[in-house]
Formats: C-alpha cells, structure tokens, sequence
C-alpha cells in the first residue's frame, strides 16, 4: 500500500501541467494521495499526535515526545512526528505548536493537522513546477543547480513552507468553527531529507542541535531565534504598522504586542498563525525557513515550546537529554525538569504547559566519544 501511494505520488509531479483545469486536477489528486498517507502513516505507527517514540526499523531517526498540562487550564501545545513523510523513507516531518488565547488548542490542533499535509502538496507542486522549468532550460543550467543539489532542494522547501504557511493563515482567518481572532498559535516544524534539516519558525518555540566540538565534548547550537516582539527587526516592523511594545508593571522584562490603544491582546511572540484582531499592526505569520546539513559530529535535536525554555538554557536541555539513559523518555524527563525549574526559579506564577521532541539523528546515537558538558551553576 505504502509503496502503491508513493509511486501514485511521485506520479503527480510527472504530470503536471501549466493549463489551469490540469493543474487544478492534479492538486486534488495530490490532496488526496496525502490524506490517503496521513491514514497510512497513523495505521502503520508512523505519524505521533502524543506524547511517546517514533522507533521505525532500520530509520536513522529515533523520536521521543512529551507534553504536559501547565496550571493555566487546557494544554494549548501540541505535537506531530511524520516518520516516512511522503511516503520518502528518508523523510521525517517533526512539528510542535503552542497555542494561546480562548481558542488556542483549536487553533494548535488545526495547524498541526493541516501543516504537513499542506506542505507535502506545495513541496510536490513545486517540484513538478521546477522539473518543468529545467526542461527548458540548456544543459549547463542543469549541470550547475546539480553541482548545488543542496541549496537547490533548500530553496525548494523555503518556497513549499512559504507558500504553506500563508495559506493556512488565511484558511484560519475565514474558518467558521474556530475562532481565531483573539486566538492563534506559534508553530516549529522541521523536514530531514536524507542529510538535509529544513527548519521552519513561525513564534518563539526553540529548535537546538547537540553536536561534538573539536575537542570532544558535546555542545548546544541554537538553531532558531526566539520571535519575541522587543527583537530589533520585529519591534521596528510592529511601531511602522502602529503596534505597541511594553512591559506591564507586573511583568518586568516580558515585552508584549498590543493594539495602538488598549491593553490587548498582549502577545508575547510577534509571529503566530491566527490573533486578526492584531494583523495589521504587526504580527505576521511569516516562517524564518534555514537548513543545515547533518553529520556524523550532530546527535539530536530538541524542539520545545517557550515552556522549556523560560526555565531551561540550551545547554541545560542538552545535558538533561544526552544523561537519560532511557533515549525513549528524553523527551518526559525533559519537561519534568522544566517543571522543577518553573517551581524553583518562578514561585507564585502559573507553570505554562511544557511539550518537547527529541528527535536523534544517527542509529545508534553516536560512534564517538562525547565528553559530558560543564553546566555553570
């Protein structure tokens, strides 16, 4: 069935075609050829929604996820791990989503559903798109995108997850069943192909590589930036839209994103899907899109909500992973440990919900020494 789907998949992209009814056809064909491998995936335990592991044989992937509830009500955050995304054996699709406002968990769960789904169809599309374009084009263009086969398969993601992400944006702002305007949710996801990672932020959740150093210990590389709204670049683009960025008296260093008059909404993030009441003054839904190319120095990446890291540094969460000897509950120690952070360093406020994914890069783990790191008390 697995292998029936993607041969009908990759089918798809030979038949494109730039006439409007034929490229309308194929884009239902494709959605339906990715909600048939959605099914398959979950029949086959190769998509997570939940907390647990992603152990598929013979996969260089390993994923453990774990999401806690928070003292603020339902959990807003949520998880996806697509092992065998598109049907591609060398593909995983990691995504983790931190919903706020009434509506937030919807809204999460939405993004959740429809993000790799989504991006599936346009990676598709514009591959099919470029496959057309290149048989235009002389042999020496071919030969020189070949010689850059890297940044090519990049700048086709960056376009997939460009075009994915404004969609979904305005799918939420015209959804009858969930409202989405005081509400949205931030969203991380990653792509690995093969040796390539696609990371994708869209908020303030954080991606972080363990890697080896030259001399053998392991370290943290923050491999995302933390969209908050008092960022250079961010505050300089919500004051030109009108939007104001402050502090509240009972919030010293938290900067939040409010409309020109009025104390609202106050989001701390100056990128979501979702929160119309304050588009137009700033907040966009743009995904920062970077790769990096993984070898064999690279062990695992973390992905967690703002929850973890609040509490948690980047080379804190790298110690706490690589010391569980249990790989399959990296991802719940983790959060528990955020847990005792948030009571220690934060008494008296509502522990915010707490979700990470530990994805490992290499089976097993690592065919090197690692060195433990010295975290500075």
């Amino acid at each position: 069935m697995m292998g029936h789907l993607s041969s009908m998949f990759n089918g798809l992209a030979r038949s494109f075609s730039l006439k409007k009814g034929r490229r309308n056809s194929v884009r239902c064909e494709r959605r339906e050829a990715v909600e048939a491998m959605a099914k398959e995936a979950k029949k086959n335990d190769l998509m997570l929604c939940s907390s647990g592991t992603v152990n598929v044989d013979g996969s260089n992937n390993f994923a453990s996820v774990f999401s806690k509830r928070g003292q603020k009500g339902v959990n807003q955050d949520c998880c996806i791990v697509w092992e065998e995304f598109g049907c591609q054996e060398d593909m995983i699709f990691c995504g983790i989503f931190d919903g706020h406002g009434p509506w937030g968990h919807f809204v999460a769960k939405r993004v959740r559903e429809s993000m790799p789904r989504s991006l599936l169809c346009n990676w598709q599309e514009t591959l099919a798109s470029q496959s057309s374009l290149d048989d235009d084009k002389d042999i020496d263009h071919v030969k020189a995108v070949a010689t850059d086969n890297k940044q090519h398969r990049f700048n086709i993601w960056k376009h997939s997850y460009l075009k994915t992400c404004a969609s979904i944006d305005q799918e939420l702002e015209h959804n009858r069943k969930i409202d989405t305007f005081y509400s949205g949710t931030t969203a991380l996801s990653i792509v690995r192909q093969g040796e390539l990672i696609m990371i994708a932020n869209v908020g303030d959740s954080r991606a972080v590589l363990a890697t080896t150093s030259d001399n053998g210990s392991l370290i943290a590389v923050q491999l995302t930036v933390d969209f908050k709204p008092n960022l250079p670049q961010e505050a300089e683009r919500i004051m030109e839209c009108q939007g104001r960025v402050f502090c509240l008296e009972d919030e010293p260093g938290v900067h939040r994103l409010w409309l020109p008059d009025g104390e609202s909404p106050g989001l701390a993030m100056s990128r979501a899907f979702g929160d119309y009441c304050i588009k137009e003054y700033g907040l966009i839904s743009v995904p920062e899109v970077t790769y990096r190319n993984i070898t064999t120095q690279d062990h695992f990446l973390v992905l967690a909500t703002d929850g973890v890291w609040d509490v948690i540094s980047n080379e804190e969460a790298v110690e706490i992973v690589s010391s569980t000897e249990d790989k399959a509950k990296s991802a719940k120690r983790l959060v528990e440990c955020a847990v005792h952070a948030w009571k220690r360093k934060r008494r008296g406020i509502a522990i915010d919900d707490i979700s990470a994914i530990c994805l490992f890069l290499h089976s097993p783990l690592s065919t090197h020494h690692i060195s433990p790191i010295h975290i500075v008390k």
